[in-house]
């Protein structure tokens, strides 16, 4: 396999890089608004969130930029938009309102949380027994990586990238599998919704508790929603880095008292600066969601949180070796195993718990999809259920960087690291 870094790349300069990666996914963003026929049916088969990898890590396949040495990554992108995108992707986070929507639907979230854990380690296993080479090397590691995903977002999938230490080669591989997986799911959830009533209906479940949470659902969007302000943009802004920058300066000290008095704090990746950042960020953010700051999200905080998380995954994009993404097809059947188990969890609680099919729908799409498409896949139930989805998934961020470091300990000492 050519190494396509021997030689120097045409772009040196950061700042064009820069602008490069700004205006390659300005270009994939207004291309999936769909403004054609052929691009409205080019996005319906591939996702917006491939794009972004792939198209960056053309770039750097081809020797136009150098992906891996250049400083936009690391500490821009990891440093400093990481942090800041979980702190506006979890401040909005209504727990009040979430246990407020009714145990039954919680325990099937839940379910489906305990299902992407349990799978990591049955699909690792099955595959160490079946085909150990699928496995082999830092595969854990990419899981722990993929857990993330499965159980919060993007965010959560990089954080416990950069906690375990995933190559980007690695990385990118579990990020095919993630987009193919999960949209592959995401479909089958959508041509389910098109016939939740009659399916509801055959298993004779009660849906009035479904109706109520398209009544508060409703009135949550009501209550929030409204055109955001400088003001309102400087303080989100001002919200995100400032908490990065307490972050910083408090995941340094704490990292250095943990190597300096607990022996076995490096076995868990304690005397990390930068998990301690990742740590500090995600629990600031759950924290203001008790406050007014939690308002800041009807004015676009998940929306400039979600911008930052793109511009991180394009910069990780850089980094990828595309011809090593064909070297392991294995991975996609892992996946799909993953999947599997992730989907038997959901229906035996969903058979438990005798609730509507929108429940089961939800409850994995707030998993898999997050804040992403859980909204998508909620508004095929109802258009008014789509903020229950955004509810769910924001659930997921805040609960998927803790999750996924856990699934990843476990995934490490299986394969006797």
């Amino acid at each position: 396999m050519p190494d396509v870094q021997t030689a120097a790349p045409l772009i040196t300069n950061d700042i064009v890089v820069f602008g490069l990666i700004a205006a390659t996914l300005g270009a994939i963003f207004w291309a999936a608004s769909g403004p054609t026929p052929f691009l409205q049916r080019f996005f319906k088969v591939v996702p917006a969130l491939l794009l972004c990898y792939f198209i960056p890590a053309i770039y750097n396949t081809t020797g136009l930029i150098d992906g891996i040495n250049t400083p936009l990554y690391n500490p821009v992108a990891r440093d400093v938009l990481l942090p800041a995108a979980l702190v506006l992707l979890t401040l909005s986070i209504d727990l009040k309102g979430i246990f407020g929507l009714g145990p039954k639907l919680l325990i099937v979230f839940a379910a489906g949380t305990l299902g992407v854990m349990l799978g990591a380690v049955v699909s690792f296993l099955l595959f160490d027994w079946l085909h150990p080479v699928t496995v082999e090397g830092d595969t854990w590691a990419g899981m722990a990586a993929l857990a993330g995903s499965w159980i919060g977002g993007g965010a959560n999938m990089v954080a416990a990238r950069e906690v375990f230490e995933v190559d980007a080669t690695t990385f990118g591989q579990f990020a095919v599998v993630d987009v193919a997986v999960a949209s592959l799911w995401m479909a089958v959830l959508l041509y389910l919704a098109g016939r939740s009533e009659e399916l509801d209906a055959r298993s004779g479940v009660d849906t009035r508790a479904l109706d109520e949470l398209k009544a508060k659902a409703a009135a949550y969007e009501a209550q929030h929603a409204r055109i955001p302000s400088l003001t309102d943009l400087m303080v989100i802004v001002g919200t995100g880095f400032g908490i990065v920058a307490l972050a910083h300066a408090l995941g340094g000290v704490i990292a250095a008292w943990f190597a300096a008095n607990v022996s076995w704090a490096a076995q868990f990746s304690l005397t990390s600066s930068f998990v301690w950042v990742v740590v500090l960020s995600t629990t600031m953010g759950l924290l203001l969601s008790f406050t007014r700051a939690r308002r800041l999200e009807g004015a676009g905080a998940s929306k400039i949180g979600s911008l930052l998380l793109y511009f991180l995954i394009a910069c990780i994009g850089m980094q990828m070796d595309l011809l090593a993404l064909l070297d392991r097809p294995w991975l996609f059947a892992l996946g799909v195993v993953w999947m599997s188990v992730h989907i038997i969890c959901l229906l035996i609680a969903m058979k438990l718990t005798r609730v509507p099919l929108f429940y089961f729908a939800i409850g994995s799409q707030g998993n898999i999809g997050a804040a992403a498409s859980a909204p998508v896949v909620a508004a095929a139930f109802h258009p008014s259920l789509a903020p229950v989805g955004v509810l769910l998934g924001t659930l997921g961020y805040a609960t998927g960087t803790y999750l996924a470091y856990v699934t990843g300990l476990i995934l490490k000492t299986l394969a006797g690291q």
